[in-house]
């Protein structure tokens, strides 16, 4: 008997959803592995003695049972919910048996079926989910392993998001996790909850306020719009995704190039001064020698009021930025920057570097905007973190710490270079302007050597990165 499997979508009305191609492999089938429910509804219709293998909460155990049931003679279905090849179990097993044993007759998805309940056209809509294991609620700076990050990340990047929820992470967690980051009343919530069940329901254009005191029964589906969602991101079809890029944050921001103005920041006397930020030139050349990819990891050391690190965040909106400030005034500027801008691929540690960074993972980009003393040591860290092809930049103010850093970049193996930015503002006299020098800034980059074993990991990078941004 060849051994084939076969992969079945089913929806929650149970066998008359199923089309006759469907009917007949779970009629024939002598092993049928699927979720409890799911078994449940077609349990009266498998032939006598059929093996039933309910796979709530061992998929990793799917494939193995696959095999043993091949061994034993018998035929296979796999019963999956919806559209097995969206965000279901249809790419485990092709990768564990090989395509040319999956036979795959999908059921619509939840997603099609909860927007045309909701009367919501989706050919634009970014899909996520968090069909996975809770990592409990969302609290400022959560990092790439919490179950809800792919969800806040899609919405600050798309018009529309529709996402696969599961028990641990519903519409009431994904509503508190938006709001912790920083949305309103520019994000609506709407729920298809038991979808072809009796108990079906919908609901539509909540609040976050309102999702986050609610509960929803399971199984169910989440379609967030921010305003104007519809109109900019689903009648365009295929741009949707061009235009959730374009509204990439918090709503009319630029992605790069923020004002100094637009930062909480710390003055250096009350009401006086050009406060304590790195300026919008020097920010600009600065990210632009970081090299950054839509997926860098980034450390920002000596953060301040985040501006570095933040407008890094907006650049790198697939990547993360770990940032560490030791004065809690600025700390605390850069938290409220963070909600600002609703950067939830931003985390902030206030401390003292470098406590707490060997529990960050290695960095793509690295920029030092502070150094509290520890300069040479943190230069030392980072040459032994840095990933192949990696860049740190650092901006410097003083003779005495240039001539430590470069020192030190030459003892690390790093090869660097170095400008000097020297840059006057306009600024109103008696009716005329003039210029206003601002203190010039050193630029250092530097950069990780690639040796030969290194070029494939940057090429596939690379790769990777242009992929993402097509």
């Amino acid at each position: 008997m060849a051994e084939t499997c076969t992969l079945i979508g089913i929806l929650d009305d149970g066998w008359p959803g199923l089309a006759a191609a469907a009917r007949a492999r779970l009629a024939a089938a002598g092993c049928v592995i699927g979720a409890a429910r799911t078994l449940d509804l077609v349990a009266s219709r498998l032939a006598p003695g059929a093996r039933q293998l309910p796979m709530d909460g061992a998929l990793a155990q799917v494939p193995g049972w696959v095999h043993q049931a091949w061994a034993d003679g018998l035929s296979v279905v796999v019963l999956a919910t919806g559209d097995p090849l969206c965000h279901g179990i249809g790419a485990r097993l092709i990768a564990a048996l090989g395509a040319a044993a999956i036979e795959v007759l999908p059921a619509p998805s939840t997603l099609q079926l909860a927007c045309a309940r909701l009367k919501v056209p989706w050919q634009g809509a970014h899909i996520a989910s968090c069909h996975s294991a809770g990592s409990g609620e969302w609290e400022p700076g959560a990092t790439p392993g919490h179950a809800l990050y792919q969800v806040v990340q899609a919405v600050a990047r798309y018009p529309l998001v529709a996402v696969f929820t599961s028990p641990e992470n519903g519409p009431d967690r994904i509503a508190r996790a938006l709001l912790t980051v920083g949305y309103g009343e520019e994000i609506r919530l709407s729920v298809a909850a038991r979808l072809d069940c009796p108990d079906e329901a919908l609901f539509s254009d909540l609040s976050l306020e309102e999702a986050a005191g609610l509960e929803f029964a399971g199984p169910n589906i989440v379609i967030l719009a921010r305003a104007g969602g519809l109109e900019r991101g689903l009648d365009r079809g295929g741009e949707g995704v061009a235009a959730g890029r374009r509204s990439h944050m918090a709503g009319s921001d630029p992605v790069f190039g923020l004002a100094d103005g637009d930062f909480a920041q710390q003055r250096p006397r009350a009401g006086e001064g050009a406060g304590l930020i790195t300026k919008l030139e020097v920010r600009a050349v600065s990210l632009a020698k970081l090299a950054l990819r839509p997926d860098s990891l980034v450390w920002d050391i000596g953060a301040g009021s985040g501006a570095v690190g933040l407008e890094a965040s907006r650049i790198s909106y697939a990547g993360h930025v770990w940032a560490i400030e030791r004065a809690a005034a600025q700390a605390a500027d850069a938290r409220a920057n963070a909600r600002r801008l609703r950067a939830g691929n931003y985390s902030l540690y206030e401390g003292e570097a470098p406590t707490g960074l060997d529990a960050w993972p290695d960095p793509d980009a690295v920029f030092i905007g502070g150094s509290g003393g520890g300069l040479e040591a943190l230069i030392h860290l980072v040459a032994g973190r840095l990933r192949p092809g990696g860049r740190l930049v650092l901006n410097l103010v003083t003779l005495e710490n240039l001539t430590t850093a470069t020192a030190a970049l030459d003892r690390a193996g790093l090869a660097w270079d170095l400008i000097q930015l020297a840059l006057a503002r306009s600024r109103p006299i008696r009716g005329l302007h003039r210029l206003a020098a601002l203190n010039p800034v050193w630029i250092l980059t530097a950069a990780r050597f690639v040796n030969d074993e290194d070029l494939e990991t940057v090429h596939n990078r690379l790769n990777d990165s242009i992929s993402d941004c097509r």
